[in-house]
């Protein structure tokens, strides 16, 4: 719930071909904001990429990982929870080496943090024995067993007689015990939960399952804080400290909620957005439909014109046949008349002739 950037930077985001395992592939068209987050409820860092809203990066720092510089502006480094090698491409040496260095020391951090969570729990889980002074035949007491904090007893000193009380005290110490096989439960639990909300974020492809991943995440965070408000209730001594705790988690549940119906809000428009683009659609494959069948009658229009032209063309040229075969017998009877006008002419002088 207290995830707060820590450092951001902008870059190419690239994975690792998971067929060829050699080839790069790019996540992202062009540079974008590539953040390390602080988780300080659970003392964890993450690498945190979105590309819009859909997650190209989720990577979880551990103390096992190593940021390789292949060259002068690009890193690598593999998550084995992923399953997958992650590669950034900086715009400048500068910026690699600044990412490069946050890398190093936020993975110092998480290699301390596991080493205190470790020391923490073996101090819950496995109480240690103090010795009874110089009598090592005096019977073992919860008196000289180091607890928890809460539970924890002042040591033995060499003169003080050891307490023959087991029954009484072994309450104590059974319940201690079942405490921390209980936060031990949960701290797997919360593991496998975060594992298993990990591979889901990096499988989501589409923005409405993706909300509906976070929408899930959040009810099982909300389940989990009242889970928790109940156990600190029943476990903690301090009841003022609970309260206080309590009023904060129920806040945070509250804001949770209104985050959901804001999210639920969110599906809602997306779902008409979806609704819309496929009217959208259906109207472009009707244009599309028309327009193919507009195309086909052009082109039998164009066939039919074609064949016109040619009906055209053949007219006019059987029409200027016609016109030289009309003109030609124009003047073979221009010849004609012209030789009749002649024997007239000859006949009228033999008649005047005799």
């Amino acid at each position: 719930m207290g995830e707060q950037p820590i450092f951001s930077t902008r870059a190419h985001v690239f994975q690792i071909d998971p067929n060829t395992k050699k080839n790069w592939v790019p996540t992202s068209k062009h540079a974008v904001t590539v953040s390390y987050f602080y988780d300080s409820t659970r003392n964890v860092y993450r690498i945190i990429s979105l590309d819009g809203s859909k997650a190209i990066i989720n990577s979880t720092i551990t103390p096992n990982m190593t940021f390789t510089k292949t060259s002068q502006k690009f890193g690598q480094w593999a998550d084995s929870r992923a399953n997958t090698v992650y590669g950034l491409g900086f715009s400048s040496e500068h910026h690699l080496s600044k990412f490069a260095e946050k890398f190093q020391e936020f993975k110092e951090a998480a290699r301390l943090a596991k080493e205190k969570s470790q020391e923490k729990m073996e101090l819950t889980s496995t109480p240690s024995q103090e010795s009874a002074g110089g009598d090592l035949q005096s019977p073992l007491t919860p008196e000289s067993i180091n607890g928890t904090d809460d539970e924890r007893t002042p040591d033995v000193t060499e003169n003080s007689e050891p307490r023959a009380e087991p029954a009484q005290n072994a309450l104590p110490f059974s319940h201690s015990s079942a405490i921390s096989k209980h936060w031990e439960a949960e701290l797997a639990t919360l593991k496998g939960n975060n594992a298993k909300l990990t591979a889901a974020l990096l499988e989501s492809t589409a923005n409405v399952k993706q909300w509906k991943q976070q929408l899930a995440a959040y009810q099982e965070e909300a389940e989990r804080l009242h889970k928790r408000v109940t156990e600190l209730e029943c476990v903690s001594s301090q009841a003022n400290a609970v309260h206080t705790h309590k009023a904060e988690l129920n806040q945070t549940v509250q804001e949770l909620e209104e985050t959901l119906k804001v999210k639920e809000e969110e599906i809602e428009r997306l779902k008409q957005e979806i609704d819309n683009a496929r009217e959208l659609q259906e109207q472009r494959d009707s244009l599309t439909q028309k327009l193919q069948e507009v195309e086909i009658r052009n082109k039998d229009l164009e066939g039919q014109l074609s064949d016109l032209e040619q009906r055209l063309e053949k007219s006019q040229s059987e029409q200027e046949a016609f016109r030289n075969n009309l003109k030609t017998l124009l003047e073979i009877l221009d010849g004609k008349i012209f030789e009749l006008t002649e024997l007239r002419d000859n006949l009228a002088k033999l008649l005047e002739c005799s």
